[in-house]
Formats: C-alpha cells, structure tokens, sequence
C-alpha cells in the first residue's frame, strides 16, 4: 500500500489560519503508546578509545549519557513548545560502542498510557544522550558527529503501528 502524499492540511500544529497551536487530544482514546528512537555519535579512534577503556577525565561516559537521556525524555514538553507533558511510565535508553562507526549507538524506548504518542520523547532521549557523549569529550574531539536519528517504532493510538524498514 503506497504513503499518501502530505498536505499542508496534514500538519496537526497549525490551525485553519495557519497559526501555531498544541493538537487538542482530549477527544483521543487512553491507549498504550510505545515508541523508539535511534541514532549514533561517530568520533576520532583515540576518543572511543578514551571511552571504551574507561579514561575519560570527566567519569564514565556510557552511564552519565544515560541518564542524561532519561532525564531527557522526561523534560521533553518543556523544551519543544508544541508538545503535551506527558506521564511517562519507562524510558530506556541504551549506548552501545560500535568499533566501525568508531562511536556510540543510541537507542531509546518511551511508554506511556495516554492520548497521544511519545515519539519525541524517545527522539528527545537520543539526542540528549548524544549531547552528553559529546559534551563529555569535546576536550580531546571536537569533530565528532551526531547523526542518524530517527524513529524506528512507533505503536498505539489510531494511526497504529510504524516501523522503520
């Protein structure tokens, strides 16, 4: 079955004059919603390195990146103006060092129950995570770069289920 091509009319943050506005959901069914999100820091050999053997001046990378995602997650509605906050009811999020990037790949998954999604909270959550890795190790690369980030799953609500191929 081929996507239809958006319209304008298709953008939901935009009234009939155009103007900006948060989507009402109160009319949405309580439903669980899930979504995940991926993306990836590449850097210098000598910064994964740094990284994977644990040398960084600044602590333990991984985990700090982390809960830097967590709580990123969580203060999604407070940074993207158009977003509902939401109870969130888990956030993971999981770096893994990639040898072949040289980096580390981000995933992050979000759970509510609610009446609408939390793909950007899991988006949120990537970002942020790679932010910290950055921030992190700035001091010793500042060429690194932050990229691939996207949702790979989406479920719940009456647009149903989203998965990237």
């Amino acid at each position: 079955m081929a996507e239809k091509t958006p319209s304008p009319s298709d953008l939901t943050h935009f009234d009939a004059k155009g103007e900006a506005h948060m989507v009402d959901v109160s009319e949405k069914a309580v439903t669980a919603r899930i979504a995940t999100a991926e993306g990836h820091i590449k850097m210098a050999q000598q910064t994964f390195d740094i990284i994977s053997e644990g040398r960084a001046k600044k602590g333990d990378v991984l985990a700090v990146a982390q809960l830097a995602g967590i709580m990123g997650a969580k203060q999604c509605s407070t940074l993207i103006p158009l977003c509902h906050p939401l109870p969130i009811t888990k956030v993971s999020v999981d770096l893994t060092l990639d040898a072949d990037l040289p980096g580390v790949r981000i995933s992050a998954t979000v759970k509510t129950t609610g009446q609408t999604g939390v793909e950007m909270e899991a988006l949120t959550a990537v970002n942020v995570a790679a932010l910290t890795v950055y921030d992190m190790t700035k001091a010793v690369d500042k060429h690194m770069e932050i990229g691939g980030i996207r949702v790979t799953l989406k479920d719940g609500g009456k647009s149903g289920r989203f998965e990237a191929s």
